[in-house]
């Protein structure tokens, strides 16, 4: 069975996939029959209820988005199943971006004291690294190919474009030490926004470096990625250079959505035709590509992809600096979801996908209650949620694209593929390994890496080399 969503949306009302739409909120509680479906049914119930929300979102009908939204939270919860938790935050996104848009003194005023601090951001980006294997995996194939790369090199340069993680660094310290030839003149040029973290970074690795004997430099620079003026890190002829990006460059994409809009004005005339709620398991949700549920209008039908490499000009520009530089190798690694579409549906949909097996993933690595579970789920993942959802132009910083895209953006940059070597690729199965037999795995595509929950791809790595 399937439900249709009409542009205009009347459909919803007498569709049998969501009888609370014919509700309104004073008409008796509609909440008991989901709570007693099957857990896999009442997955499949909150599914079709966010994405019905969002749809009203979109549209800008308020009271039929309010409906549904008082309909999830009796449903959703930040301590119930991967579903309900993932409710909750998509629930809290759809509201923030309905509240932002109607009330916005309102929304200000709510939102103006939520800010986290630097120490609970740091210490939750830690908690996701040791509790699941995605950054430890891009760490590794990271340094595994930047020291095939240095082989035989004397001065090995090293910029990482977001240094938070001694341990990355720490471990590459360790196995450069251990090479034939002995360590290189090693230099590490950290950026990251806040001064305190760069000096972590720096104390830890000169200690590690100093109790090797490696010679080593640290070099902080205190930036944003898009302030970042490429010319001053200093790069010395003679010295081999690589570059580290881990899940950064798509920031950059945020500052490209003004020049679009005003350069392509067709592009805001998109908007929903059709809308099909497929109804099939949850794991095939989990496990398949987001369903399409955009047509494109007429007038728009011809227009380019909003974000294909030749529409990214600050990517362009940033990409082309660090093609100047001739690094030896650059290793990138990205979100593998779409969530830079143009139209808020595109978007829900796309993150709906890939939240839902990224929140399944750490189920299944990390027991229901406790904290650490919880502070990652709403620290990271729900405030990149919100982000997606409730936030556009230059505030939109998540755009995360698929490896395709990144693969034509970067040979348009004239970087070429680095393909990764066996060795690599056995260093990260036995990594995935010691997480037990419970779904992780990598692919390989186009000669890079997929990090995958089951069959759901969700982290992308790529190595790149200058070519002339």
């Amino acid at each position: 069975m399937a439900g249709t969503f009409q542009d205009d949306g009347s459909s919803l009302n007498s569709s049998p996939l969501f009888p609370w739409m014919s509700l309104s909120p004073g008409s008796g509680s509609p909440y008991s029959w989901p709570k007693e479906l099957k857990t896999e049914e009442g997955g499949l119930y909150l599914i079709q209820l966010l994405q019905a929300c969002a749809y009203h979102v979109a549209a800008g009908s308020i009271e039929n988005a309010d409906i549904g939204l008082e309909h999830s939270s009796h449903l959703a919860s930040a301590d119930g199943n991967a579903m309900q938790r993932i409710a909750a935050y998509f629930a809290e996104a759809l509201a923030d971006r309905m509240l932002k848009a109607s009330r916005p003194g309102l929304h200000k005023a709510l939102t103006s004291t939520k800010i986290s601090s630097l120490s609970e951001k740091v210490f939750v980006q830690k908690l996701f690294f040791e509790l699941c294997p995605f950054l430890k995996v891009a760490y590794v194939v990271t340094n595994q190919a930047i020291i095939e790369a240095m082989e035989g090199e004397k001065m090995v340069h090293i910029i990482d474009l977001y240094s938070f993680e001694p341990a990355q660094w720490i471990d590459f310290l360790q196995t450069i030490s251990a090479r034939p030839e002995g360590p290189p003149h090693l230099r590490i040029t950290g950026i990251h926004e806040h001064k305190e973290v760069l000096e972590q970074m720096a104390l830890r690795l000169t200690v590690e470096a100093d109790r090797l004997d490696i010679p080593f430099r640290f070099i902080p620079i205190l930036s944003k990625l898009e302030d970042l003026d490429l010319e001053s890190l200093g790069v010395k002829t003679g010295e081999a250079l690589a570059v580290s990006s881990v899940l950064q460059l798509h920031s950059l994409l945020a500052a490209d959505e003004e020049v679009l809009r005003r350069n392509s004005p067709s592009l805001s005339k998109i908007h929903p035709k059709v809308f099909h709620l497929d109804q099939r398991t949850l794991r095939e949700f989990l496990e398949k590509d987001p369903i399409n549920v955009y047509m494109a209008s007429p007038d728009s039908a011809s227009t380019s992809s909003p974000y294909s490499p030749s529409a990214s000009p600050r990517m362009r520009t940033f990409l082309n600096s660090l093609w100047a530089l001739s690094p030896k190798l650059m290793v990138v690694t990205e979100q593998e979801a779409n969530h830079n579409g143009f139209t808020l549906m595109e978007r829900a949909i796309g993150a709906l996908h890939f939240y839902a097996a990224l929140f399944d993933s750490l189920e299944s690595t990390v027991s229901r209650l406790p904290m650490e579970r919880q502070k990652i789920e709403k620290t990271l993942f729900g405030e990149e949620i919100k982000n997606i959802i409730a936030c556009e132009g230059a505030e939109r910083k998540e755009r995360h694209e698929k490896l395709e895209k990144w693969i034509a953006r970067l040979e348009s940059a004239r970087f070429g593929r680095v393909p990764f070597s066996y060795h690599c690729r056995l260093q990260v199965s036995r990594l995935l390994k010691s997480y037990g037999d419970n779904g992780y795995n990598i692919k390989d595509e186009n000669d890079c890496l997929v990090i995958c929950w089951n069959d759901r791809p969700l982290f992308s790595v790529s190595a790149w080399r200058f070519r002339k």
